[in-house]
């Protein structure tokens, strides 16, 4: 083997070992404080409610380790297996250009991915999450669903991925920054296409109906500012129990979508104080500095895949015998997450950051009382752990735990 190939076994059978070993700490966390509702939340939870939460926890970390192994295996199947290299084979046998080539390797690459995952996928809505009373998806919804996001992927996936690979071969020594520009001006068009054109496909969405959460809404949405499209209610409930506020668009086409589960949950005042969080996250820039990291990261990957792709070890370190511009991103793609695992601590915390300063927005804005009563329902609601493993969360979760997070509210002023 040579060398890369190495630092390739390394970096990944160390994330797996992290990950494998966090899940055990989160496991055993989890477990030991099952008992006993926490001190904060014994007079808002039910021991019966905790041990729900608990055991959700356990059996999620249970199918994670399993499907921890199961990317693994995959992982190598492709690279060093020779997966890739065996259907880049098949496909420059039918003897097409280098662009449909390369297309036609990419687009059935992920294809196959999407298959061996369905298994997953019909295990975790099926099983998992009707074992504790969150699905409410049926057999038809998900084909349904499954085929709708295959023709969505194709329709859309397609026409991009030729763009991509037109550029790195047509583009000169900087077709990187030309397929930098192209992907965030597709990824800024999809942002603000999706509320209108895309979500419609697979949920409704309905205005808020006029009433006290609308007029408590509207009242806050005006003394901060904020314009946008509407606040919509969308019925989450045909796919799952779980409850879920959030922003979508982009521009003046901005949306506010409060899940039907969740206002069936919660007071008008609550409601008000859960969108003042968000509204926190508009006004303290954050969404904008996540676009922009998440554009920063995407050209300095696209300048690591214009260096590698010029490097022969690259190829055959990952298991390749025939070097392209395709095969470059494709393998770019499928090994950059063993080396980036390690910066996980790091994106967690930034956006747990995030989450307290739309937290402290909401005090001001609205009531830290009302967002803490709000929150701790949600977390009823949603089966979430109050007792997480604090290794696991600081590397994993991008909220603070529950205990910290309610303390930090409990201090605003």
């Amino acid at each position: 083997m040579q060398t890369f190939t190495y630092i390739f076994l390394t970096f990944l059978f160390a994330s797996t070992l992290v990950q494998l070993y966090l899940s055990l700490r989160q496991k055993q966390h989890v477990s030991t404080h099952r008992s006993a509702v926490p001190a904060p939340f014994a007079d808002k939870v039910t021991l019966e409610e905790h041990q729900k939460a608990a055991d959700y926890t356990l059996a999620k970390g249970a199918f994670g380790r399993i499907e921890v192994l199961i990317g693994l295996v995959i992982l190598l199947v492709w690279t060093l297996g020779g997966g890739l290299d065996w259907l880049d084979a098949q496909w420059r046998s039918v003897g097409w250009s280098g662009l449909y080539t390369g297309a036609a390797v990419v687009v059935s690459m992920l294809v196959i991915s999407s298959l061996i995952d369905i298994p997953s996928a019909l295990y975790r809505s099926f099983v998992l999450e009707e074992r504790f009373g969150f699905n409410k998806m049926t057999p038809v919804t998900f084909a349904t669903d499954l085929l709708k996001t295959t023709a969505l992927s194709l329709l859309i996936g397609v026409p991009l991925v030729m763009l991509i690979l037109w550029l790195m071969e047509s583009a000169g020594a900087y077709w990187w920054l030309y397929a930098w520009a192209a992907l965030t001006a597709f990824s800024l068009l999809m942002t603000w296409a999706y509320p209108k054109f895309i979500a419609p496909l697979f949920n409704k969405f309905n205005p808020l109906e006029e009433g006290e959460v609308a007029d408590r809404l509207n009242a806050l949405l005006a003394r901060t500012g904020f314009n946008s499209k509407g606040v919509f209610v969308m019925d989450g409930s045909r796919r799952s129990a779980h409850g879920n506020a959030y922003f979508t668009g982009f521009g003046k086409n901005k949306r506010i979508v409060f899940f039907d589960t969740l206002l069936k949950h919660l007071t008008p005042a609550q409601v008000e104080a859960v969108l003042a969080h968000e509204l926190g996250h508009f006004k303290r820039k954050h969404i904008v500095k996540g676009m922009l990291l998440s554009m920063s990261m995407t050209l300095a990957g696209f300048a690591a895949v214009a260096w590698l792709m010029q490097q022969e070890w690259f190829y055959t370190s990952l298991g390749v015998t025939h070097a392209s511009t395709y095969m470059a991103l494709l393998l770019f793609v499928l090994v950059s997450p063993a080396f980036t695992f390690f910066i996980g601590p790091l994106m967690a915390w930034w956006s747990r950051k995030h989450e307290f300063e739309a937290d402290a927005f909401a005090a001001e804005q609205s009531s830290s009382a009302e967002l803490i009563t709000a929150l701790v329902g949600l977390y009823r609601e949603n089966a979430s752990t109050l007792t997480p493993d604090p290794w696991y969360s600081a590397f994993y979760d991008s909220h603070p735990p529950a205990a910290i997070r309610i303390a930090h509210l409990q201090q605003q002023p």
